[in-house]
């Protein structure tokens, strides 16, 4: 205490020296010995004290400034800390969460990785890892857990995922909306079990798929570009205007898949089967069908002026007066059959929900 007030006191003696003593040095220094009235030599003085004033005071207002903006940053910082291990407590919550028995707090658990994910931008990337985790180990493909339909199950006999596996669909949901702003290249979803699962409208770009099994899933006007859909099951999977733009479906199988107007652009479909397939309207340029079976598809106005058609196999295939061929191609040669053009399609509004939808029954042999 004594020594704060002998400061405080040496304090007061250095201002006061400074705007009693200072001004009429600096006066008597700038006048170089020069005679002026008394009335002069006072304003002057007054006037450097003036100035000395403002330059205290202006040195006030900025000591004053940087001090609330260390304050700010204190307690930004501080603010910050105590968010971020917020988020940590719900993210660790909600991980436990997810081994629950109960089906209600699982899924109360991937909601709320769900909400983290779009709340705080860093955990974003490692929420995504753990939902196609989630999945690829909740829904192996073939299935292993008795609850599980077996794989031989009729796909008519099978509930929708969101019936039958609903933590499943909320994790699927998530991963499809979250992918469609993140930074690394690959999410792996290979060998999962996404039998009627409900992916429409959602974002897989650049998504892994190998070997899943996603037979009538209903992806209509969903984002696949880049996918890898390596010898997959798409059988009467709806992909209506859905983006397979340089996707890879190499030995998949497509029989009775709908990819009406869907954007198949650069995609590989290397012997894939896509017999009895309904591809009427859809943009195939630059797409790569080399041995693939065509037999039985509809491609009535689809776009092939493009295509890799080579040994592909068209026979009964059909065709219209809006089908584009690659030049020098003969449909006819090749087992086409030329019909009229269905016209518009109908609105997706009149199509039956995904929850009762039933598939009709392939006319070609597996």
């Amino acid at each position: 205490m004594v020594v704060g007030l002998l400061g405080g006191a040496v304090g007061l003696v250095v201002l006061g020296a400074v705007f009693v003593v200072l001004p009429g040095v600096v006066v008597d220094h700038d006048l170089a010995g020069a005679s002026v009235a008394a009335q002069d030599r006072l304003k002057a003085v007054n006037d450097v004290r003036t100035t000395l004033l403002q330059v205290v005071g202006g040195l006030v207002v900025l000591f004053g400034a940087y001090a609330t903006w260390r304050q700010l940053r204190v307690s930004q910082d501080g603010l910050r800390a105590t968010q971020e291990g917020y988020v940590t407590d719900r993210f660790s919550r909600a991980v436990d969460q997810l081994g629950s028995d109960k089906l209600d707090v699982r899924i109360g658990g991937l909601h709320a990785l769900w909400r983290i994910a779009e709340q705080s931008g860093r955990d974003r990337e490692a929420i995504i890892s753990i939902q196609a985790a989630y999945l690829r180990t909740h829904l192996p493909w073939p299935p292993t857990g008795p609850q599980s339909p077996s794989a031989d199950v009729p796909i008519n006999d099978i509930a929708p995922l969101e019936t039958r596996a609903a933590d499943a669909q909320v994790a699927l949901t998530a991963l499809g909306v979250l992918c469609r702003d993140r930074e690394q290249s690959w999410v792996n979803l290979s060998v999962t079990d996404l039998r009627r699962a409900d992916c429409d409208g959602l974002w897989f770009p650049e998504v892994n798929f190998d070997r899943t099994c996603m037979e009538a899933a209903g992806f209509y006007h969903a984002n696949l570009t880049q996918a890898s859909l390596v010898s997959v099951n798409l059988r009467h999977t709806d992909l209506t205007t859905a983006i397979l733009r340089r996707a890879r479906c190499v030995l998949a199988d497509l029989r009775g898949a709908k990819l009406v107007e869907t954007d198949l652009r650069d995609a590989d479909f290397t012997e894939t089967d896509l017999r009895e397939a309904n591809l009427r309207k859809a943009d195939a340029r630059g797409a790569v069908f080399r041995r693939a079976d065509l037999r039985l598809a509809d491609l009535r106005g689809t776009d092939l002026s493009t295509a890799d058609l080579a040994e592909a196999r068209l026979t009964g295939a059909l065709a219209s007066g809006r089908t584009r061929w690659p030049e020098g191609f003969d449909p006819t040669a090749a087992g086409v059959v030329a019909t009229d053009d269905p016209g518009p399609e109908p609105s997706p509004l009149l199509q039956p929900p995904g929850m009762t939808w039933q598939a009709p029954p392939l006319r070609s042999a597996p």
